[in-house]
């Protein structure tokens, strides 16, 4: 992954350790996938399969988050026609926003959709397979 791009400002202790970041993958790069969110067959997500060699799931709302996961991995791709005032995510108690091509990546599993008035049809996300290891990698440079 791009991991290398995060800097100490995205990574946090509080309310639990986790990373939330919204400048992993440049836009060009996220818009492809995004136009191509409905085939996953495409080749510009078996593009991103190869080059990254990381399990992802195509979700097609937040509220499908699989908490079994080692370390919830979360990559929103919100609708661009979304007008409504999104859902946020409670993260431990911070509120995180769903936002388009933004990551939040913890080991919590206190995670909670917390819904807006207003329910948008589709909420697509990305749940990416991410180990232990990686995660502690990741955090490490920023202690």
């Amino acid at each position: 992954m791009n991991w290398e791009k995060l800097n100490k400002r995205k990574y946090h202790t509080n309310p639990v350790e986790h990373i939330h970041a919204m400048d992993i993958f440049n836009t060009q790069e996220y818009d492809r996938l995004y136009e191509n969110q409905n085939d996953l067959e495409h080749a510009v997500w078996q593009e991103f399969d190869k080059k990254y060699k990381i399990g992802f799931e195509f979700k097609e709302d937040i509220t499908d988050i699989d908490l079994d996961k080692e370390v919830i991995a979360l990559w929103f791709f919100r609708e661009r026609s979304d007008r409504y005032s999104g859902p946020q995510i409670d993260l431990a108690g911070k509120k995180i926003a769903y936002t388009p091509n933004t990551f939040i990546l913890t080991k919590s599993k206190d995670i909670k959709v917390i819904e807006a008035k207003k329910k948008y049809i589709r909420r697509p996300m990305v749940q990416l397979d991410l180990s232990e290891k990686i995660f502690d990698n990741v955090c490490g440079r920023f202690k």
